[in-house]
């Protein structure tokens, strides 16, 4: 059976180019957006708002929605999952080269699965384990300070470590308090890079699903204070605003326990990934399944509700970008990609909490891959 190919092609601007392109502007260099030379610029990660959902609550975020254009929209990464999204914000590089492919990966080195938002520990550092330079980093070298604004409980941790290393860390609860802290920066440094973290709609999201008075209310938040903070730029400051994946509601009447038919788990040791993105491990004291003997397994149990691919049939369709030799064993032997409205669970293990989100991203559909870039102050002239 032929592999199916992605139904999308992903753009020439990606979320790899928004902050490294801000750096360039505050250096005044050319740069991938085209964006003007600044003193000073502040780039916003809302994690977890899409394209398609902006565009459907267009009503209650009119500052977003009237700066919404095609030449307004740009893609994320696949997977379509925050790990992958914001390391490859933070470093200007793709997965294949930043390291972190998934939610969960492979750590081969311990035979085990590893979350890579809060799994870090000595087996994992993050300073060895997300192998790019960032661009805050970057930035220290142009002697160029730079802040990143995010709630308190993200400061130490190991993900924080991994893409953000380099920029002074600025602890702020509430949405509100960090557009002021942002502001503040401004105020007090002649020359600056500032990255913003929303997390409440990725949040409400997960919980209840964006469609869900919750999300909506944080959108609501999230206009009215970009919408004020935008107000207050001075001629020499820019602002980005984009967001890490987009988001597709599933409920549990639509999870797939692929599980319970055998051959889709045959030779399989570990699962990974998310459920939009299921990473599949073969167990290597085993030679009677192959990747594209369990691929063809998938493909035919599921047919056109998913994309299913080798890890070498990923690498050659470019989805991780370019994969380093390192990175290379942290990818599935077999990946499959949710295609219809379907979200894929394993109900083997105890924990399945997991179960209980409504929101889910990780896949190729527009809906998950597609990102908005807002521009504001400098950067809308």
């Amino acid at each position: 059976m032929p592999t199916m190919l992605p139904a999308r092609q992903f753009s020439a601007l990606r979320l790899a180019d928004v902050l490294a392109s801000s750096l360039d502007a505050v250096c005044a260099r050319p740069n991938a957006l085209d964006l003007p030379p600044v003193r000073k610029a502040v780039v916003i990660l809302a994690d977890g708002l899409g394209v398609s959902s902006l565009r459907a609550r267009a009503g209650h975020a009119r500052f977003l929605s009237s700066r919404l254009n095609k030449a307004s929209i740009i893609d994320g990464v696949f997977p379509a999952t925050t790990a992958a999204g914001i390391a490859s914000l933070t470093t200007g590089v793709e997965p294949g080269q930043h390291g972190l492919v998934g939610y969960q990966v492979l750590d081969q080195a311990n035979d085990r699965v590893v979350n890579q938002l809060t799994g870090w520990d000595d087996g994992m550092q993050p300073a060895t384990w997300q192998r790019a330079r960032t661009v805050f980093d970057r930035a220290a070298d142009e002697h160029v300070p730079s802040f990143a604004i995010g709630p308190r409980r993200f400061v130490d941790s190991g993900f924080t470590q991994a893409v953000l290393r380099g920029a002074q860390y600025v602890p702020a609860e509430k949405v509100a308090d960090r557009f002021a802290a942002a502001r503040n920066i401004l105020n007090d440094n002649p020359t600056a890079l500032i990255y913003l973290y929303v997390a409440e709609l990725d949040i409400a999201a997960h919980a209840l699903g964006w469609e869900s008075d919750r999300w909506l209310a944080q959108l609501e938040n999230l206009d009215s204070e970009v919408t004020r903070f935008a107000a207050t730029l001075r001629s020499d400051e820019g602002l980005l605003l984009t967001a890490d994946h987009g988001v597709i509601d599933v409920p549990n009447t639509r999870h797939v326990l692929f599980d319970t038919e055998p051959a889709l788990v045959s030779g399989v040791r570990h699962v990974a990934g998310d459920p939009r993105c299921v990473q599949l491990y073969l167990d290597p004291q085993q030679y009677a399944v192959t990747a594209d003997t369990l691929a063809d397994a998938w493909r035919t149990s599921q047919g056109d509700r998913a994309w299913v691919y080798t890890r070498a049939e990923a690498v050659a369709a470019g989805l991780y970008g370019r994969v380093a030799a390192e990175v290379l064993p942290r990818i599935g032997d077999v990946l499959v990609a949710a295609r219809k409205s379907i979200a894929y669970y394993d109900s083997r293990p105890t924990d399945q909490r997991a179960r209980g989100m409504i929101g889910q991203h990780g896949s190729l559909t527009d809906e998950e891959v597609r990102v908005p870039l807002i521009r504001a102050g400098a950067f809308a002239r």
